[in-house]
């Protein structure tokens, strides 16, 4: 209920709603025929003016997946209007004709998750998934703006989305590597291809786009004839036949629009590109284009890829990880678009190889993969992975992946919303011959081999991205298909618009299992939360212990020592684990948070028991061998690299010693990655001792969520867990002591030079996640910084155009926790952007606290979201997961609306006031320091220091 987990913390902060997102890449795979074909049961129709509807009835929660495709994108944008489909996403998001402002504080209120908006190429789409009750206001929002948007659009929305468009490609560019796309699509495909520019555009277009422009833009595009809308959950035929002809029926068809066909242009000759960027290592992208989604040569290649660099088992991965140690990653994989696909290699590259030995072994294993294709063996992991992922996925109705996505994606590009059906079909009946005919077709022809290696002094950014030559013109372009000649009539409408957005007044109760519990012979106790969704059950151990107990001995030694546990066992190597759970369709993952350590399993119920005991093996019997930790402790120190040439883990790196010190649990870097000096001093007998002293069976508890009894699940786990003993000796204490606040504000710069942006990082100290106050910290956290509408957000987004996003997080933790101030802005908004963050925290505790109409929108938001919080397994289990570390009630879900609604505004106030003391705030800002140093000095925030990627002072340079 608003804090975050430090991973999904790390995964918000590279996310913000509104952006550009690529196709689900493998959202209907394959499954193996014994299996037979899973069935997401749909109803299609067409109302008279063109909109296609497909509902698919799901009734296990009372929630209703909302998802509308408008069958545009950027493939479609004319020259010199790059980043147009993008752009107008971003509009639609500002309000309607009949609602002013922003879209997304109706959906806030009415307790929608799962909502956000994205752009590709041949499409554009808007989902959110709402409460039953609030189904009525959700599709008058979609068919207000459909059919209601261009009176809302003046000079003000586009400059104000102009902007915030502008600060996402900035965004996007200032990550290492985050200019890559860019050169590939331009190398790859000919200059008059749809798929040559990429989907965000050019500032110049950007810069260029008027008022006329874009509303030509929707004009053209946004029909009711050139979109589909599906629904999907708790709701009938019926039910959605009706609504939509009320909402969307009277909306015009709108003109038609020409639909671009297939061109699949392979390259003649292979070709090559170099790119530098501020990156830690040498990495090769290799490229193909391919056919298109949907076709039988895109799901053999897919398999191909599977085999050739789907993790530790592939091909690649075993010559050039395991055998020759050329790099510290490999992968391959196909991204199928509508018009032509890609099929890329991608390889980091060792510290001190040449990359050409790596191009060399690539080219080796390819060659023969060509010439003998894929073992039967290999082929059937494959499919067996693939088909475990979709059975996975149709537990979710809506957001970026669930079952109203596959209706979607097979109705807009295929004309059929069952078309996952054929490549299901078409993935059981694949033979090594007939992957490797397909691969031998299509990746024997040319590619485009792209090498980026790590900028040296004076390197240019902007003159290199100048210098991205497209390739040539190419004949024969596939003309724009003109639809089929129809006449579409406009229904009439009995929607009252004028009277605004239909007011939700009721609410589904909220359906969360009652925990059950018991104990396994050696006396682990056992929660159980019973999900009888799909056929899949989840178990979760969770240790007290995380990388907070790192503190007093080599920094890095949990997470290392979890990730070491995932490679051999004493019986398997890590290559014979990872071939183990392709078998069995299995996940497992063993990792590490701040204040807990956890073992997973997501297992197929028809294999749960040998999944069950592998998964044992896992947990009790890790090798830690001398092989195994030597790869690791070079990929990690590569990951350490790459950490340091990302702002945001700079920041997570320097910013938490800084708040909590050196003698603190939590007085480490908060990626949990250790230094470079720890890692490489890190022995076998250093992880075998954390092992010993803390994943144990007198320190876990074990979870377990899905398709299952208690009676059936205590027996199955006391198979493989009953006889743990526990060794001697007591559990160790982690030193999580509490923390004076600072003294006097401190501002910490660290250089990155040539970035386009810089991050702002600010940070204070927050009680406990127990504390008896953690739901009004929350709310007033919700409303300062943790929601879209929040006061942060709106104001260097929505108002000032300096961010793609501003927000405020609170991380769980046992101990004080961070309160993390995030805004990644543009350079030259630097400082007047920390001037704002620092006005707004002034402001909160000082002449404009948090109002009862703020607190009551964040606890309505977050009661009338509880339904659909917890549609899946791993969000009930991430739920037990919280009542078990925090000291929560079994009945803690159950019983979150009372206790919400009891939050008064004078709690929230006094909470906030609590926590942000901004003379105590340390800031560690990450940008580049010739154009922001000197402004932010001016600032005069707090005492200055310029330090480097490891939070060291950097000298003063010496006065002339």
């Amino acid at each position: 209920m608003g804090s975050k987990p430090l991973a999904l913390l790390i995964a918000g902060l590279l996310s913000v709603t509104g952006g550009v997102a690529p196709e689900l890449a493998r959202a209907a795979q394959s499954t193996p025929a014994t299996h037979g074909i899973p069935e997401i049961a749909y109803t299609r129709f067409t109302l008279p003016n063109g909109l296609t509807v497909v509902v698919h009835e799901d009734h296990k929660a009372p929630v209703v997946a909302v998802s509308i495709w408008y069958h545009i994108g950027s493939a479609d944008e004319p020259k010199g209007k790059t980043g147009f489909a993008h752009l107008f996403e971003h509009l639609m998001f500002s309000g309607s004709e009949h609602h002013k402002g922003t879209y997304f504080k109706p959906f806030e209120v009415a307790g929608a998750t799962d909502m956000n908006g994205t752009t590709w190429f041949d499409r554009t789409n808007y989902f959110e998934t709402v409460p039953t009750t609030a189904l009525d206001m959700a599709l008058w929002m979609e068919s207000d703006r459909m059919g209601h948007l261009l009176g809302a659009i003046g000079q003000k929305e586009l400059d104000t989305q102009r902007g915030v468009v502008q600060n996402e490609k900035r965004q996007g560019e200032n990550r290492p590597y985050g200019r890559v796309d860019e050169n590939i699509l331009a190398n790859t495909y000919p200059a008059n291809h749809p798929y040559q520019h990429d989907t965000i555009g050019s500032m110049a277009d950007l810069d260029a786009a008027s008022l006329d422009d874009v509303k030509k833009w929707f004009h053209d595009n946004y029909g009711a004839a050139n979109t589909t809308l599906v629904l999907a959950g708790d709701i009938t035929v019926a039910e959605a036949r009706a609504k939509a002809m009320k909402y969307f029926g009277d909306i015009p068809a709108g003109s038609p629009v020409a639909h671009q066909q297939a061109w699949i242009t392979p390259l003649a000759a292979s070709t090559r590109g170099v790119q530098h960027d501020h990156v830690a290592q040498p990495r090769i992208y290799r490229t193909w284009v391919v056919p298109q989604l949907g076709s039988d040569a895109a799901i053999q290649l897919d398999l191909a890829s599977t085999v050739l660099g789907g993790g530790k088992t592939s091909r690649l991965y075993q010559r050039l990880v395991y055998q020759d140690k050329l790099v510290d990653s490999v992968s391959a994989g196909i991204a199928p678009f509508a018009l032509a696909s890609q099929f890329q290699i991608q390889a980091d590259v060792k510290q001190g190889v040449d990359p050409a030995k790596v191009e060399a072994a690539i080219n080796d294993e390819l060659k023969k993969f060509l010439a003998a294709g894929p073992t039967a063996d290999e082929l059937d992991r494959a499919k067996i992975g693939n088909r475990a992922q979709f059975v996975r996925g149709l537990e979710k109705v809506g957001g970026f992946g669930g079952k109203a996505v596959i209706l979607a994606e097979g109705q807009v590009y295929r004309g059929n919303p069952g078309a996952y059906k054929q490549d299901l079909e078409r993935a059981d009946a694949a033979t090594p011959a007939s992957v490797k005919a397909a691969a031998d077709q299509w990746l024997s022809k040319g590619d485009y081999l792209l090498t980026v290696l790590p900028a040296g002094k004076g390197f240019d950014p902007v003159a290199e991205d100048k210098a991205v030559k497209p390739l040539g013109d190419a004949a024969g372009r596939p003309q724009p298909k003109a639809p089929a000649a129809h006449e579409y009539a406009v229904g009439k409408s009995d929607v009252d618009r004028s009277k605004g957005v239909p007011e939700v007044n009721s609410f589904p109760a909220l359906s969360f299992p009652k925990l059950e519990r018991g104990k396994l012979a050696n006396g682990i106790e056992v929660i159980l939360a019973q999900r009888h969704t799909i056929p899949v059950t989840q178990v979760k151990l969770v240790f007290d212990s995380g990388y907070a107990a790192d503190q007093g001995h080599k920094l890095g030694t949990a997470n290392f020592a979890a990730t070491l546990m995932n490679e051999s066992t004493g019986k398997l190597d890590s290559v014979e684990v990872a071939k183990t759970k392709q078998r069995l369709g299995a996940l497992t993952s063993v990792g590490c948070a701040l204040d807990s350590c956890s073992a997973s399993l997501n297992a197929l119920n028809d294999q749960l028991k040998p999944s069950l005991t592998l998964f044992a093996d896992i947990v009790r019997d890790p090798a830690f061998k001398a092989a195994d930790i030597e790869r690791v402790r070079g990929q990690w120190l590569a990951d350490i690299a790459q950490e340091k040439t990302q702002p945001v883990g700079l920041a997570l790196r320097t910013l938490p010693p800084l708040l909590y010190g050196a003698d603190h649990a939590y007085g480490i870097p908060f990626t949990g990655s250790g230094t470079e000096a720890s890692i490489k001093a890190l022995t076998a007998d250093d992880l075998r001792t954390f092992q010993h002293d803390w994943l144990r069976p007198d320190n876990v508890k074990i979870l377990v969520a899905g398709d299952t009894t208690l009676d059936r699940i205590i027996p199955e786990l006391d198979a493989v867990f009953g006889d743990w003993k526990a060794p001697a000796g007591a559990i160790p204490h982690k030193n999580v002591a509490t923390v004076a606040a600072q003294a006097k504000p401190r501002v910490f710069l660290i250089g990155r030079p040539d970035a386009p942006q810089s991050l702002i990082m600010a940070g204070l100290l927050a009680p406990s996640t127990r504390a008896p106050n953690n739901l009004a910290i929350q709310a007033a956290n919700g409303a300062f910084g943790g929601t879209f509408t929040s006061r942060l957000n709106m104001n260097l987004r929505e108002d000032k155009r300096w961010a793609y996003g501003a927000q405020s997080f609170l991380m769980d933790a046992q101990g004080q926790r961070p309160m993390l101030f995030y805004a990644p802005v543009q350079t030259d908004k630097t400082a007047p952007s920390a001037e704002e963050v620092l006005k707004e925290a002034r402001a909160v505790i000082g002449d404009k606290p948090l109002t009862d109409a703020e607190i009551a929108k964040i606890k309505e938001q977050r009661i009338r979201a509880l339904p659909g919080s917890y549609e899946t397994t791993s969000a009930v289990l991430g739920a037990m997961d919280g009542i078990i570390e925090y000291g929560r009630p079994d009945d803690y879900v159950q019983t979150l609306k009372p206790r919400l609604e009891a939050i008064t505004q004078a709690e929230a106030e006094a909470a906030i006031k609590e926590i942000v003391r901004p003379e105590a705030m340390t800031w560690v800002i990450v940008g580049d320091l010739k154009q922001i140093e000197a402004p932010v000095r001016a600032l005069k925030l707090g005492e200055v220091q310029v330090i480097d990627a490891d939070g060291k002072p950097v000298a003063e340079p010496a006065a002339k």
